[in-house]
């Protein structure tokens, strides 16, 4: 049976790979058919019902609220202007040297990273960062990887991340906090690498700074002819950092104090209100996908771990999993590409499957499957085609998304590795 249900994973990785279903509805579906392979009954303890479905769907939910918030908080970025300022005052500070505002845009990015994830973080650090990047004479592609690469510089400290590995894995977020901060200086020094040997490929001036240095108006000062945030405004991406790091403050009660933050420091109280609605409606809409997303996780990891899906699948598994540290490194640094094109081994897709069976049938500790699964997440964060920020960012630098993998692939394969490698040699 663990071979039927291998290959129901496969059909499962094929729909998703040829568009033939949602990520979302391929993993729930996915999940009920393994449910029964796996012989649970319908209703009553451990069944497709009352365990994958009931249970399944709301098991995330930490993470979910942790998503929205993180999204809310992003919203705020952009309309009080505090990513925008950002932006700006690297290009400022950078000046006519294209490399230091690469360096510039990839700090903002990895700052803006640590708050929110995927398409609206590229949004946010992109949307002056790349215009700006191309105007001084960084390439297109490299413009469009510089955002991406500092996005997953950041990601080790974005805190919906720590909670979603935390709850998917059963761990402390404590646990998840310390191995991530052990994966930040390999995503730093490939992200650095990146900008100092990808904008020497070529000069390209091909996009007019217009949307950073705007036409001097004749009334109001500059902060407001630019939107220009306050300079106290912008540390607010630190300010859930500093808590859930230097105070050990929960997740949540992290974020929701960078909301508050970004509100005082930039609203008029009797907008306050509004604009609390406002960019929480806007929350809404950025974090649904994901949500539905997690929402389909927590069913597939919940179908997984029923006792008939384990005892089917620990035989296989342990045949094929390699013990030895060297050959652990080895063997999954070769598979990095699978997690690529909503591959098996996304953690976001079937890789958190994967990582359920890992732990559920004892093949490996949890943290060891948190040191592959966090290795591999570096990788598909920045150089999958199929990612919503590696498109967006692709695509509004004017290039194809295919061609980004091509340029950062190396770089967070370089990451993976060292991730992999602190993982053999710590937990194995």
């Amino acid at each position: 049976m663990g071979v039927v249900i291998l290959l129901v994973m496969a059909a499962g990785v094929a729909a998703m790979l040829s568009r033939k279903l949602p990520t979302a509805f391929a993993l729930v579906l996915l999940a009920v058919v393994i449910a029964f392979l796996a012989g649970a009954p319908l209703t009553g303890k451990n069944s497709v019902f009352d365990t994958a479905l009931q249970e399944g769907a709301p098991a995330l939910a930490a993470t979910m609220i942790a998503i929205l918030l993180g999204s809310w908080l992003g919203k705020l970025l952009e309309e009080t202007g505090i990513a925008g300022t950002l932006v700006r005052k690297i290009v400022e500070f950078g000046g006519d040297r294209p490399v230091f505002v690469a360096l510039g845009v990839l700090a903002v990015s990895a700052l803006v990273g640590t708050v929110t994830g995927s398409a609206p973080a590229a949004m946010l650090a992109g949307l002056i960062g790349i215009p700006a990047m191309i105007a001084v004479g960084i390439p297109k592609v490299t413009a469009a990887g510089t955002i991406l690469m500092g996005i997953a510089a950041g990601m080790p400290f974005e805190l919906p991340v720590w909670q979603f590995f935390s709850t998917a894995l059963d761990l402390p977020v404590d646990t998840v906090r310390g191995f991530m901060l052990k994966l930040f200086p390999f995503a730093l020094v490939a992200a650095i690498a990146y900008v100092l040997v990808e904008s020497r490929r070529g000069v390209e001036h091909a996009w007019s700074l217009k949307s950073v240095h705007s036409a001097p108006s004749s009334r109001g000062g500059r902060r407001e002819r630019l939107g220009d945030a306050p300079w106290y405004a912008l540390l607010t991406p630190v300010v859930p950092l500093v808590l859930a790091l230097g105070f050990d403050l929960a997740i949540i009660p992290s974020l929701l104090a960078g909301v508050l933050y970004a509100l005082v420091t930039t609203t008029r109280p009797r907008e306050m209100n509004r604009r609390l609605l406002r960019t929480l409606y806007g929350g809404f809409e950025v974090a649904a996908p994901p949500i539905t997303l997690f929402v389909a996780i927590g069913i597939l990891l919940a179908a997984v771990k029923l006792p008939g899906a384990v005892e089917a699948l620990e035989p296989l598994v342990k045949a094929v999993s390699p013990h030895n540290p060297v050959l652990f490194v080895l063997v999954f640094t070769l598979l990095v590409p699978l997690c690529l094109y909503r591959g098996p081994l996304n953690v976001f897709g079937l890789g958190a499957g994967i990582a359920g069976v890992l732990i559920a049938t004892g093949i490996y500790p949890a943290v060891a499957v948190l040191g592959m699964a966090t290795s591999y997440n570096q990788v598909f964060g920045v150089a999958d085609p199929t990612s919503t920020q590696t498109v967006w960012s692709a695509q509004y630098a004017g290039v194809s998304p295919q061609q980004v993998m091509v340029r950062t692939l190396p770089y967070v394969w370089a990451v993976a590795l060292g991730g992999l490698c602190v993982t053999a040699a710590t937990y194995l």
